[in-house]
C-alpha cells in the first residue's frame, strides 16, 4: 500500500500498487515541475503580448474566434523571464489530479540546484545538486536517486535557459488575456511530460500545469516569492546512499 503522504503529492494514490513504480512513473515528475518556476525571475519591463481578434469577412465586427499568439515572440519572452534570475525562494501550493492540496517551501540556484520541501503532513522532499536528484521520504527514512536526466525540466535548471531548443514547443495560445506554453520533453522516466506554462499579461508566469504520461494533471502555483535571498548551499546537499543513516 502505497505511503498516504504520497498521495499530498501526486494525487495518484490508489492508481498504483507499488511505491517505487509510483516514484518512477509520477513522483518525480510532479516534485521536479518546482524547478520551472523557480528558475523564473521577476517580470520584465515589458507591455502585455500584442493580442488581437481576427476580423470577419464583410467587414462586419470581429467574430468571437480565438486570438493569436506570436509564437516566437512568446517563447522569447519566456526566456527572457528564466533567464534574468539564478536564486529564488517562494511558498508553493500543489493541486494534485483529485483536487487535493500541499504546500511547502521551494529553494533554487541555478544552475542545477533545487529543493522541494513538502509541509506536514507531507514527509516528502525533493533535492537536485546539480548532477543527482533525491526523494526523501523523513517518515521512512528512505531515500530514491536518479539522474537529473532522467527527470522532466532537467533544462529548467540549466545555466541557460532556451525552451525552443531545450524542449519541443507544442502549442502557443491566449487564453482569457494569459498567454500559454504547451511544451513536450520526451526523454523522462516513464515515456513524455507536457508542461503547459501560463503568463499573465505583463508575461509574469502565474502558473504551470504537469501532465504525466497516464493523462493526469499537477497544478502549483507560488506565493511570497524572493529573487533575492540566496538559499544556504547545505539545502542542495545530498547523500549518494539509497537509504538514509538513522537520526
Amino acid at each position: 500500500m502505497p505511503n498516504p503522504n504520497i498521495d499530498t503529492i501526486s494525487g495518484m494514490m490508489g492508481r498504483v500498487a507499488v511505491f517505487e513504480d509510483f516514484m518512477n512513473r509520477s513522483l518525480i515528475r510532479t516534485a521536479f515541475c518546482g524547478a520551472l518556476i523557480a528558475c523564473a525571475a521577476p517580470s520584465l519591463a515589458q507591455g502585455p503580448m500584442d493580442i488581437q481578434p481576427k476580423a470577419t469577412a464583410g467587414g462586419g465586427k470581429p467574430a468571437a474566434a480565438a486570438p493569436t499568439v506570436d509564437r516566437d515572440a512568446a517563447v522569447q519572452r519566456a526566456n527572457e523571464y528564466f533567464n534574468s534570475s539564478d536564486t529564488m525562494v517562494a511558498d508553493f501550493t500543489q493541486t494534485g489530479a483529485d483536487g487535493r492540496r500541499s504546500q511547502g517551501k521551494l529553494y533554487v540556484q541555478r544552475p542545477g540546484k533545487m529543493r522541494f520541501e513538502y509541509a506536514s503532513p507531507a514527509t516528502l522532499e525533493v533535492v537536485s545538486d546539480g548532477t543527482s536528484v533525491a526523494v526523501r521520504d523523513r517518515k521512512l527514512n528512505t531515500q530514491d536517486l536518479y539522474l537529473i536526466g532522467q527527470t522532466p525540466l532537467k533544462f529548467l535548471v540549466k545555466r541557460q535557459i532556451d525552451i525552443s531548443r531545450d524542449t519541443r514547443v507544442l502549442k502557443v495560445s491566449a487564453e482569457g488575456g494569459n498567454t500559454a506554453i504547451l511544451i513536450e520533453d520526451k526523454a523522462t522516466i516513464g515515456g513524455s511530460s507536457k508542461i503547459k506554462l501560463v503568463f499573465d499579461g505583463n508575461f509574469t508566469l502565474k502558473q504551470w500545469q504537469v501532465t504525466d504520461p497516464q493523462g493526469y494533471d499537477t497544478r502549483v502555483a507560488l506565493h511570497n516569492i524572493d529573487f533575492n535571498r540566496r538559499p544556504d548551499s547545505g539545502l542542495f546537499k545530498i547523500n549518494q546512499e539509497r537509504i538514509l543513516e538513522p537520526n
